[in-house]
């Protein structure tokens, strides 16, 4: 594939037309040059316009114009070719992640001696490891590439998930409960910044939505192999939980080599591996394929380039950025004790343990489809925080009927309750991608991703003590603490999208007051101060 950009398109008055599109003028730099009232402030603009076509990215043509159509064509390929595999990495993923509760339920705690609040304290425990994990591993892959850290991180919990069968006791429990949360941190932040420069943010909730949809998928065909699976108990002298435990890790190393030689580094480089001898894109939509995105947001310029210490003090003093922390925090301290124990707690409505496994399933399949439902919904018109503050409200009335069935309710009764708290529309995703659409720069929103992936773990370290061993096989004081944390987050997302209000409210007054050259100046300025600009503009 040549590396020559096209000939730009000749425009006029700096702004650049792109046909049959959604927002038919594109201005990377909106500004025309004869409205500039002084010589110096025109070299000025004028050295910006083209500083963005630089030689760090030659795809990126500022004045390229292509069609809806063309542009639909590049989104084609890389939701049929790229994301398809995005999917696979996240399904592994939670197939791994989801197996211990999978294991719980099969007396993994008796069988090697300790009770569930040892498994508490492994949760705990991974929930702290991999929430810093996630932390150094959205810088570690910016430096050593998204392409490359995803399935080296897989390759790594892979074997440590098989390490799984040869746990004899408690320490060996917790040591590879930590190895593996060292090992799983740092893949979703990656993938997170991966897709980031392939999707427009405006693109990205709807796919956020599948990403995690496919996680509850996971979750549901890992509850149906281990129906299976479990059932080897005996095999090889092995419990039946180790067999699951291999297995999963078996397919995870398998996947992993895959993806070594399957993911591109960009748009440019999608030629060899297994990817085919021919790349997914012409010389043409590889430009479209690049320069829609750096229109999206022109940090994305320079995709590659690294956090500074200007990016970590932005995102530090960004309010916003910890209110979508605090959302990620308190509304999902609830799943912590139902991601553990919902074999368990479904066992005790007196079904065996492997029909209990299976009836894992519908919840997650229910829950996949309801999410990306409502963030395809929140997507189409443009709304995020009521949007969000629904999906929290249905988690807190299922929560609010598990609590309230009085003990000698009907098992089907009681696993409807469960089956309502479980398939609620999952906010994490449409969390992120409200996040991401206000944060403003490549640095600080690496950053971002790697901290709300930390915030999105670490409630597990008070999460997996809300259900205790002394409260089963009811848990009716862990489901009121549960409905508790439900409450409030469904406060937050009504207090994030008013603080987004204001902040656009205040913008507009400032900007309104701005001289011509003062306005012209702030544009300038605007990329390098992201969301601390006045032009600024936050969805709500």
């Amino acid at each position: 594939m040549s590396q020559r950009p096209l000939s730009p398109v000749k425009v006029e008055d700096g702004e650049h037309e792109r046909v049959g599109s959604d927002d038919v003028k594109v201005k990377p730099n909106p500004i025309a040059i004869e409205e500039m009232g002084e010589i110096e402030d025109t070299a000025e603009i004028n050295s910006s316009l083209f500083a963005l076509s630089d030689s760090n990215n030659p795809f990126f043509i500022p004045n390229l114009t292509y069609t809806q159509s063309e542009e639909s064509k590049v989104i084609r390929i890389l939701d049929t070719r790229l994301f398809p595999w995005v999917l696979l990495t996240t399904f592994v993923l939670n197939m791994d992640r989801t197996n211990l509760s999978n294991a719980v339920s099969d007396n993994l705690p008796e069988d090697l001696g300790f009770t569930t609040d040892t498994v508490n304290l492994g949760t705990a425990i991974y929930s702290v490891l991999f929430s810093l994990a996630c932390l150094s591993g959205a810088v570690v892959c910016k430096i050593v590439h998204p392409a490359r850290w995803i399935p080296i991180s897989m390759f790594c919990w892979g074997l440590v998930t098989m390490a799984h069968a040869l746990i004899q006791n408690k320490g060996g429990f917790l040591t590879v409960r930590c190895m593996i949360a060292v090992t799983e941190g740092g893949v979703i932040p990656a993938t997170l910044i991966y897709l980031g420069s392939f999707y427009r943010s405006t693109e990205l909730a709807t796919r956020l939505a599948w990403f995690w949809g496919v996680q509850t998928i996971a979750s549901a065909v890992s509850g149906l192999l281990a129906s299976g699976l479990l059932q080897l108990q005996g095999v090889s002298g092995l419990e039946g939980w180790k067999w699951l435990f291999l297995v999963d890790g078996i397919i995870t190393v398998v996947v992993s080599v895959l993806t070594w030689f399957y993911l591109p580094r960009n748009a440019m480089l999608t030629k060899g591996g297994i990817r085919g001898l021919k790349p997914w894109f012409d010389a043409r939509q590889v430009q479209i394929a690049v320069t829609r995105i750096v229109r999206d947001d022109p940090s994305k310029r320079l995709y590659e380039q690294r956090v500074h210490w200007a990016d970590i003090k932005d995102a530090v003093t960004d309010l916003g950025l910890w209110g979508h922390l605090l959302i990620t925090a308190v509304g999902l301290t609830p799943t912590s004790p139902l991601s553990v124990y919902l074999p368990s707690v479904i066992k005790t409505f007196d079904f065996s343990i492997f029909v209990a496994n299976a009836l894992t399933a519908p919840p997650y399949i229910l829950q996949c489809c309801t999410t990306v439902l409502f963030i395809w919904h929140s997507d189409r018109v443009g709304e995020r925080g009521f949007h969000g503050a629904f999906g929290a409200t249905w988690q807190l009335v299922g929560w609010i009927l598990l609590r309230c069935l009085p003990s000698d309710t009907s098992k089907g009764v009681r696993y409807f309750a469960a089956l309502i708290v479980a398939c609620w529309p999952y906010t994490h995703p449409l969390n992120i991608a409200w996040m991401s659409e206000n944060t403003g720069s490549i640095g600080k929103r690496t950053l971002a991703s790697g901290c709300v992936i930390f915030a999105a773990n670490i409630y597990g370290v008070w999460g997996s003590q809300i259900y205790q061993a002394k409260d089963a096989p009811d848990y009716h004081t862990g489901n009121t603490i549960n409905i508790v944390f439900a409450a409030t987050a469904v406060c937050l997302w009504f207090v994030q999208k008013s603080y987004y209000k204001w902040k656009n409210a205040k913008n507009e007054r400032i900007s309104g007051r701005l001289s011509g050259v003062e306005q012209k100046r702030e544009e300038l300025s605007a990329e390098e101060k992201g969301n601390k600009s006045v032009l600024f503009r936050f969805t709500t």
